[in-house]
């Protein structure tokens, strides 16, 4: 639970601040050496004038626990003279020194944004508390057995589920597969990690979408591998680029998420979908088909999954839980090639021993329940009155100022703002109104976009966040 004061108590404010921030010093939180935050950060953070920041950082700098020096910020001490202590490990060198790299400034800034409750969130991909079927799960769970084991499971994932999952898939999604071909991951982040960090080697080149949630992932860059950027259309990709781009580069792997994409929405065209497969199989390229949104389909029947197509094995298919149950559960699984499943299951092995055994049993009990189907019901018509809520706001409060694409499944509209604004001034901006959304250069080359999410709340502060993002987009002018 993250700190706050206690503005009912009879202690100044500042002298909490300095008992909070000595605790985070003595267990090791900023060690010595290591940069506070701003006296302006922690009062936005701590939401208290500046002024008391300025008291306690004064008090602090008096009793010799801090030191500062202007331009370079206030810094822990080093507790004595520095000459005793010139071993001690440089923990920022140390941050900055490690093989994966951190989340962008932009990323990190929505992230820690998101936790505020006084925030109405339009970034996160996720979905509402509300729409997790509570009710089916606990009386699932009254009525079935848990047999705890104490052991780690199969490195693949518990046989049941893998078996439910190759069932459901056939069921809902053509897809013809078996249990041994199923890895059971944390969540589709993981599995895409898996993928990167086992298949690919640095200096590889792989395609992804642009826009594209892959975009924003630091992975890439961590492992050295370069990516060439597909520009997408209302249709999705064009085919004929990957040929193009293959003969310039030697592409190693291609990353779409052709179904209801994230951030525009958008599904690649059954024409395209064929002609893709045909292209991936003359040259040998693989696809990572990410497919988390088939499911929430609004008034049409999703597109056939592109693995439900492939005849040849060029096709990796990744999915999850997290867009049509709970992110929470972290669910998700990885369809292929024997010899791959079992080399990304090695590898997943070394990582985590395994997957937690109570959250696979839960997700077990989840898809096999009779009121499985009627939750998906309920699940799209909920998203579709949400995305209409979303529509409705923006043709009130935005009428000329966006244009966009609707989306027939997913929880993302993605808007291109007419008049050309700073993404970081207008995200400040919005923050200051008490909504966030998500930058488009996040996901994407091109500048001007900018993604809402209606899967993260209600119709009510669908409509009230739109209206904050319109008073923002008036001061970012």
């Amino acid at each position: 639970m993250e700190w706050k004061l206690d503005r009912s108590s009879h202690k100044p404010m500042y002298r909490q601040i300095i008992e909070h921030m000595e605790y985070r010093i003595s267990n090791g939180e900023y060690p010595p050496g290591s940069l506070l935050p701003s006296e302006r950060v922690l009062a936005k953070e701590l939401e208290v004038n500046r002024s008391t920041i300025v008291t306690a950082y004064e008090e602090m700098r008096a009793s010799g626990l801090v030191t500062s020096k202007k331009g370079s910020g206030t810094r822990v001490s080093l507790f004595g003279q520095e000459t005793e202590y010139n071993q001690l490990p440089d923990w920022d060198q140390y941050v900055i020194g490690g093989s994966l790299l951190p989340n962008a400034p932009l990323m990190r800034r929505i992230f820690k944004e998101a936790r505020n409750e006084k925030v109405i969130d339009l970034a996160t991909g996720e979905l509402s508390p509300d729409l997790f079927p509570r009710a089916q799960v606990e009386e699932r769970m009254r009525a079935a057995s848990f047999t705890f084991q104490s052991g780690y499971e199969h490195q693949q994932g518990n046989l049941q589920l893998r078996e439910t999952i190759a069932s459901q898939l056939k069921r809902d999604r053509d897809i013809d597969t078996a249990s041994s071909s199923v890895l059971i991951t944390s969540g589709a982040q993981q599995a895409l990690y898996l993928v990167i960090q086992c298949l690919l080697k640095p200096g590889d080149t792989v395609l992804i979408e642009d826009p594209s949630y892959c975009y924003s992932l630091p992975l890439f860059k961590s492992m050295g591998i370069k990516t060439c950027l597909l520009k997408a259309d209302k249709h999705g990709i064009n085919p004929d680029d990957i040929v193009a781009f293959h003969q310039k580069n030697k592409i190693r792997m291609i990353f779409l998420n052709p179904t209801f994409q994230n951030p525009t929405g958008v599904s690649l065209h059954p024409k395209r979908r064929k002609k893709l497969l045909e292209i991936a199989v003359e040259y040998g390229i693989p696809i990572i088909e990410d497919d988390p949104y088939t499911l929430t389909a609004f008034d049409t029947q999703a597109p056939p999954t592109l693995k439900s197509m492939d005849d040849y094995g060029v096709v990796l298919y990744i999915s999850s839980l997290s867009k049509i149950v709970s992110s929470g559960l972290r669910i998700g699984w990885i369809v292929g090639p024997q010899p791959v499943i079992s080399r990304l299951a090695d590898v997943k092995q070394q990582i985590d021993f395994g997957h937690s055994i109570f959250s696979q049993w839960m997700a077990n009990e989840v898809l096999t329940s009779p009121n499985f189907d009627e939750h998906i019901q309920a699940l799209g018509s909920t998203l579709r009155r949400r995305r209409d809520a979303m529509i409705q706001a923006l043709s009130d409060y935005l009428p000329n100022e966006v244009e966009f694409l609707v989306p027939k499944g997913g929880i993302h509209l993605w808007c291109r703002v007419k008049k050309r604004v700073s993404e970081w001034k207008l995200l400040e901006q919005a923050i200051d109104h008490g909504m966030i959304f998500m930058p488009g250069s996040a996901l994407g080359s091109s500048e001007g976009y900018v993604r809402f999410t209606f899967g993260r709340t209600d119709e009510t502060n669908i409509e009230e966040g739109i209206a904050r993002f319109a008073s923002a987009l008036l001061f970012s002018k």
